[in-house]
Formats: structure tokens, C-alpha cells, sequence
């Protein structure tokens, strides 16, 4: 079946061959574009830049569209063979990684890059998506925003879709769109990690949790699961749920009223490592001792991690293994071979943050 975003192109190429619109006629605006063709102002955006690509159209600023003088030899090359990446963050943590091994595998197909970043919020992912339409990238490598919260965004995941644009996401998905996918198993990996703890003797436990994504919800589930299968320690359990951008200050408060109870935990397990550090380095301004007074795990093996005192133990996560197997997908996609999605199952890796409880 055509997409809507090829109707409204060969419908449009369709009247400018046929004569409908001469050499240097007006065309229908965007607006009656998208009354005519029932499609949003992204289709029509994407079907006339390609158009005008193929010099059957070009543009007056604050005219309007007309018909280009396509009989002419127009030959220039116009394949520009560029991939829109899209993450939560591009300068830190495990980004710059990820996007290395995607850049590697690309560069050596002959694709270049353009990247965006969200910072998790949906306005600026909706920003990043329409940058990328608007710039006709070839295919989209995606990491999902805010992904545990509804969408606002998704009449433009189904533009995507409908315009069959090769697209896949990595790190979380959204389940109610079938593009394949590239991500991690959070909710087994961090049950491991927590089983872990369970045995080195440490039974109460503070998990810390981002919510709003799905990753975040996912490890705070296999948190749960671990201690579901110990019901003689269930009520040792302790939680926070924390949202992305939330006050770190308000964070420390309440990690603060866990450590005042009398069974207060002696280990606590983080959404990632970037906030392992960040508790690691709070609880020594407490005056509490890593891993002496109280155990601290993360999640995704950063860099960093290996060279803080103490070392940290955490989840290894693939980074430009990650990376490279979404640009080895996309190409597939590109050339239109079927793809199967990959789930990664990390191990634990074991530093010095966390010891055997006393």
C-alpha cells in the first residue's frame, strides 16, 4: 500500500508532468495541500522538499510554491545518505559512546550523522523530530524520551511510520509502535543485582529510581522481584521514585530520613552510576563511610565509575556494542531486509563500593 508521504509526492509530480500546473504556476499552499491529500503538514513538507530536490518545484520566501522548469538536465547529485540520531543527552555519560559505535559503522556504509538531543523532555523531542523530518533524513536511530509517561508526540511517530521511514530505538522502546529495537534487560539485570547484595549479607536496601523512563521502571520492578522471592525480607524494602530534572537536594532529603530509622539501610541501589556517585559523594559529606558504613550500586558501567574511590560495582550496559548493532539494523532496514530486535542480558560487574555486610 503507498504511504501517505509518496501519494501526495506522485500525486503532486502527477499534475506538474500532466500539464495540470505549467512551468512557473503557483501551487496549492501547504494548508490546501493538507486538506486535499488528508495528511499532516510534515507529509507535505517531505513530499514537496523532495520535489523541489528533483527540481520539479521551487520556492519564493513569502510567495509560495511553483512549478521549476523540469525538462531542464538538473543533474546534481542528491542523495545525501544522512541518518538523524536522537538521544536523551549527547555530551555526557554513556552517550558519547553510544554514538561512536553508531558513527562507526555508518561512516564505513558511506552515511553521515545528524545528531539532537532531548534532554528528556518531549517539547525538545518534538523539536528534534521535526528538525530531522524537515531535514529528509534517509532513517532515524532513536532513544525514546521520557518513556514511561504518555507520548504527547505521537501523531509524529505515526508520520514516521506511515511514511515507512527506516527507524529503530534503542535503550527503551514505546510499545505501542512496533519499530524494532536495541535495549538492555533491565528488570532481570537489576534482580541479579539485588540478589547480589541479598548475598553479601545486606538485607535492607534503599532503591533509588528514575521513573519516567521505562528503564527506571523497569529496574525498580526487578528491585521489587528480588525481594518478592525472599517474603521473609520483603518489609526491608525501601524505595524512592524520582522524576528526571527533580531538585537532587529534595533527593538527599528523603535519602536522609531512611538513614535516621532504625533499620536503616545498609545498602542502597541507583537508577545508574551517574547518581551512584552523586549519593556515594553525599553520604561521605555525612560522614559515612563507602563501603564500610553502607554499600552503594549503580548501573551501566560508566567510565568513571572504574576510577572512583571506591571503585563502583555495577551493570555493565554495551555501549558502542549498542551503537554499532543499530546502525548494522538500520542499514538492513535501509535496504529493506527484515530485523529482529536485540535485548542485551549484562553481567554484574564487581568493584569495591559494595562488601560483605558486617
Amino acid at each position: 500500500m503507498e504511504n501517505k508521504y509518496q501519494k501526495v509526492k506522485d500525486g503532486l509530480k502527477e499534475d506538474i508532468i500532466s500539464g495540470k500546473f505549467k512551468v512557473n504556476d503557483k501551487l496549492p499552499t501547504e494548508s490546501e495541500l493538507m486538506q486535499q491529500y488528508a495528511v499532516s503538514r510534515y507529509t507535505v513538507r517531505r513530499a514537496v522538499g523532495d520535489l523541489e530536490s528533483d527540481h520539479f518545484i521551487y520556492r519564493i520566501q513569502g510567495g509560495g510554491m511553483f512549478v521549476q522548469d523540469w525538462h531542464k538536465d538538473w543533474s546534481t547529485p542528491t542523495d545525501t545518505k544522512l541518518i538523524g540520531v536522537i538521544t536523551t543527552h549527547i555530551a555526557d555519560y554513556i552517550f558519547p559512546n553510544i554514538i561512536s559505535g553508531i558513527d562507526q559503522v555508518l561512516s564505513q556504509a558511506g552515511y553521515s550523522i545528524l545528531l539532537s538531543n532531548t534532554h528528556n523532555t518531549h517539547a525538545k523531542e518534538r523539536k528534534s523530530l521535526i528538525s530531522m523530518l524537515d531535514s529528509k533524513v534517509a532513517g532515524l536511530i532513536i532513544e525514546p524520551t521520557q518513556s514511561a509517561l504518555p507520548n504527547p508526540n505521537q501523531d509524529l511517530y505515526q508520520e514516521i511510520r506511515d511514511d515507512e521511514l527506516p527507524t529503530l530505538f534503542i535503550n527503551a522502546h514505546y510499545p505501542s509502535y512496533d519499530f524494532p529495537y536495541v535495549d538492555t534487560n533491565d528488570l532481570i539485570s537489576e534482580q541479579n543485582l539485588v540478589d547480589y547484595l541479598f548475598d553479601l549479607g545486606h538485607q535492607s536496601i534503599l532503591g533509588i529510581f528514575q521513573v519516567d523512563d521505562i528503564q527506571g521502571v523497569n529496574r525498580m520492578n526487578g528491585f521489587v522481584r528480588a525481594y518478592q522471592q525472599r517474603p521473609e525480607l520483603s518489609y526491608m524494602s525501601n524505595i524512592i521514585m524520582y522524576q528526571s530534572g527533580e531538585d537532587s537536594q529534595k533527593l538527599f532529603e528523603r535519602i536522609t530520613s531512611y538513614l535516621k530509622q532504625a533499620d536503616a539501610p545498609t545498602a542502597i541501589a541507583c537508577y545508574n552510576d551517574q547518581l551512584a556517585i552523586e549519593v556515594i559523594d553525599f553520604l561521605k559529606s555525612q560522614q559515612l563511610r563507602v563501603p564500610d558504613d553502607i554499600s552503594v550500586v549503580g548501573f551501566d558501567n560508566y567510565k568513571m565509575g572504574e576510577y572512583f574511590t571506591p571503585s563502583l560495582t555495577t551493570v555493565n550496559h554495551e555501549k558502542e556494542r549498542m551503537g554499532a548493532d543499530a546502525a548494522g539494523m538500520l542499514i538492513k532496514l535501509l535496504n529493506r531486509e527484515k530485523v529482529e530486535s536485540i535485548t542485551y542480558e549484562p553481567e554484574i560487574v564487581k568493584r569495591h563500593s559494595a562488601i560483605q555486610k558486617n
